[in-house]
């Protein structure tokens, strides 16, 4: 019996992406916005859908649940406690199993107030399904959840290994390095990793090459705490304070 874990990447709208966890025939699917190019894969492989994981509510990653569920019944979905069609309400601290391995699922709060990362524990290393809490050179914005919350989240991601792998929910990855080289226009990892963010998808990524070039990350680097106060107008005390000037010019950029 194989112990292979494969995880797959299914585009969705224009830039979501839909992951899939694959062992042998049965697959967890992550944030599916939409149920046809799911179950297009699924056919196509003679896959069963055996888990739905969501980590947050907003129509985009949850749109295909009603769908998914008719196609496999027997498949359980897993959310917080607003999401629409969870068979099995979780949060901070829920562990899942999957394929013989232990996912850790954090409340990762920010984007929105109940948003949720699952933590795969593979055989080589961590795997986070982070939704829209992290993307690849930026983050979320900030809708029913607060910057502080956000920071915070953010700031429990950079303490994981740095060889941990993200999966982010879109592919922004290209614009958002456009705005990390506006914060850090000298910073020349950021200009190589947007010479290269045309080839997609440009995920899953690593934190060690997300705290090169991601400025939420960096908002202890004294060059980017000075070039957001520069562009904000304003003085800023501590890395919280740059997180929530650096997500306002991100708003507006």
């Amino acid at each position: 019996m194989s112990n292979t874990l494969e995880i797959i990447a299914v585009p969705a709208f224009n830039d979501n992406y839909i992951w899939l966890a694959v062992h042998q025939n049965r697959t967890a699917c992550i944030d599916p916005g939409d149920a046809a190019p799911v179950l297009d894969y699924l056919q196509k492989r003679g896959l069963t859908l055996a888990q739905i994981w969501i980590t947050h509510a907003h129509h985009d990653h949850t749109g295909g649940v009603a769908a998914l569920k008719k196609a496999f019944p027997a498949c359980t979905v897993y959310g917080n406690r607003d999401v629409t069609g969870a068979d099995k309400t979780i949060g901070e601290g829920g562990k899942l199993e999957f394929g013989g391995y232990a996912i850790e699922v954090w409340a990762t709060p920010g984007h929105t107030d109940t948003h949720l990362g699952y933590l795969l524990n593979f055989s080589d290393g961590l795997h986070v399904f982070c939704g829209d809490t992290l993307f690849s050179g930026g983050c979320g914005r900030v809708f029913t959840g607060t910057a502080a919350q956000l920071f915070a989240s953010l700031q429990r991601y950079n303490g994981l290994p740095e060889h941990t792998l993200f999966y982010p929910a879109h592919e922004y990855t290209a614009a958002n390095l456009r705005f990390a080289a506006h914060i850090e226009p000298d910073n020349p990892d950021i200009q190589t990793a947007l010479a290269q963010a045309n080839r997609t998808p440009t995920l899953p990524v690593t934190l060690a090459h997300e705290r090169k070039i991601n400025p939420f990350l960096r908002t202890a680097k004294s060059e980017v705490a000075a070039r957001t106060a520069e562009l904000s107008g304003v003085e800023l005390n501590g890395e919280a304070a740059v997180f929530a000037a650096l997500r306002e010019l991100k708003n507006g950029f």
